[in-house]
């Protein structure tokens, strides 16, 4: 096998992933996150599709499925906390009977589990600096070690200093969608039991929910950006930014939006999309939301990421380990499927963040008919179709692998 050595920085489950597909099909991978260890908690996330088989073929659809966070219910609520609809818990989570809902946290523990006996982590680093050879790439660690490797892959993220360092600046790549997202453990304190409650105000939506096992809660708040002073970068800004785009709101907001302040988990940023031309530049590649984030609004970044992996890991094996051949072939495999999960993104989040206070009225008053309306499942199915399109917009390949370069582990 040509270029066995790779790198990969990341290990969210993109990353995680790879280094499993990897290693599977005789390479050597290494992953490096500046994270201490792998991140525990985290919000739902769904695993939808042609994301599915890769689960199964990785043996962990069932403890997927044994983990799942079994919301049972969702509820709309207006100002008042007066209930305007209400749907069972997959309908309201743009769920099919096949699709799995996990928390991150237990993805990422599982995908870990799988791999830490047969790959190389390095926790509490990052990289600093590439420079390619004809023969490698050489990387300098934020520890002060310099190594090199036949081939890096970035699954960095979002805000992926891989891209960055090999492509440009952000700026060039991350399309800001006008929304920012706020997501954040809170005390249960409307002793919610697997059910999901999603407030809406003119531009702000919110919503909380608990998920099996969990004694605690989420919340999880959704804004039209205009009008947002600055662009917060550190904590404190951030949750200043937040209490002041929701001021005024109703409901339960003043109460979830207090509980903030104590949250170790919180999180804040805007909903953006990556577009790039291309993927790979010479021995260094992206993968995921570092090449081709859809936006949390898509609902599909994880799935996403799972396929991504298996198909870059898969196409690089097919070609021997020529990381030419092998990442056009990724990008020619994967570029539909992730351009039509993609266009899921902006429509989704004008749906979730209504603009104006005569769209929330009419939304109400829409959602409050369909509530009454016998076959609003049926109704509600045909509104989540083209997600379930996206989901399996993508014929994976089997690709073959290589048993006795694989470790028992695997």
């Amino acid at each position: 096998m040509k270029n066995a050595n790779v790198l990969i920085s990341g290990a969210g489950v993109a990353g995680v992933t790879l280094a499993y597909w990897l290693r599977r099909h005789g390479f050597t991978p290494t992953v490096v996150e500046r994270a201490p260890a792998v991140r525990a908690g985290g919000y739902k996330v769904d695993v939808r599709g042609a994301a599915l088989t890769v689960a199964e073929r990785m043996g962990l659809l069932e403890e997927i499925r044994a983990m799942r966070t079994d919301v049972r219910s969702g509820v709309v609520v207006d100002a008042t906390g007066r209930r305007v609809a209400s749907m069972d818990g997959d309908t309201f989570g743009g769920r099919t009977h096949g699709d799995a809902e996990i928390l991150r946290g237990d993805l990422h523990r599982l995908l870990y589990e799988r791999t830490r006996e047969s790959v190389t982590y390095l926790f509490g680093d990052s990289i600093t600096a590439l420079r390619q050879t004809p023969d490698g790439v050489e990387v300098d660690l934020a520890s002060g070690h310099s190594r090199t490797f036949d081939l890096v892959v970035g699954a960095d993220g979002l805000h992926s200093v891989t891209r960055a360092l090999a492509f440009g600046p952000q700026e060039r790549f991350v399309h800001d969608l006008g929304y920012r997202i706020s997501i954040c453990g809170v005390p249960n304190h409307l002793g919610l039991d697997r059910e999901e409650v999603t407030y809406i105000g003119p531009g702000r939506t919110m919503l909380a929910y608990s998920t099996a096992g969990d004694d605690g809660a989420k919340a999880m708040f959704l804004f039209d950006a205009a009008g947002v002073d600055g662009e917060p970068r550190d904590p404190e800004g951030q949750r200043r930014a937040l209490a002041s785009a929701y001021a005024g709101e109703g409901w339960e907001v003043p109460r979830f939006l207090e509980s903030m302040h104590a949250a170790a988990d919180f999180y804040y940023d805007s909903i953006s999309q990556v577009h790039m031309d291309r993927w790979s530049s010479d021995r260094v590649a992206l993968l995921g939301d570092a090449a081709y984030c859809a936006s949390p609004a898509s609902g599909q970044g994880t799935s996403l990421a799972l396929v991504g992996a298996y198909v870059l890991a898969g196409e690089l094996a097919a070609a021997g380990g020529d990381h030419r051949d092998g990442f056009a072939a990724y990008e020619r495999e994967m570029r539909p499927f992730a351009a039509a999960n993609q266009k899921l993104g902006p429509a989704n989040v004008k749906r979730m963040v209504v603009r104006t206070r005569r769209q929330v009225r009419m939304s109400m008053l829409m959602l409050g008919l369909l509530d009454r309306l016998p076959g609003k499942e049926r109704m509600m199915a045909k509104v989540i179709a083209p997600i379930h399109r996206a989901a399996n917009a993508i014929t994976l390949k089997t690709y073959a692998s290589r048993p006795a370069d694989r470790p028992a582990a695997l």
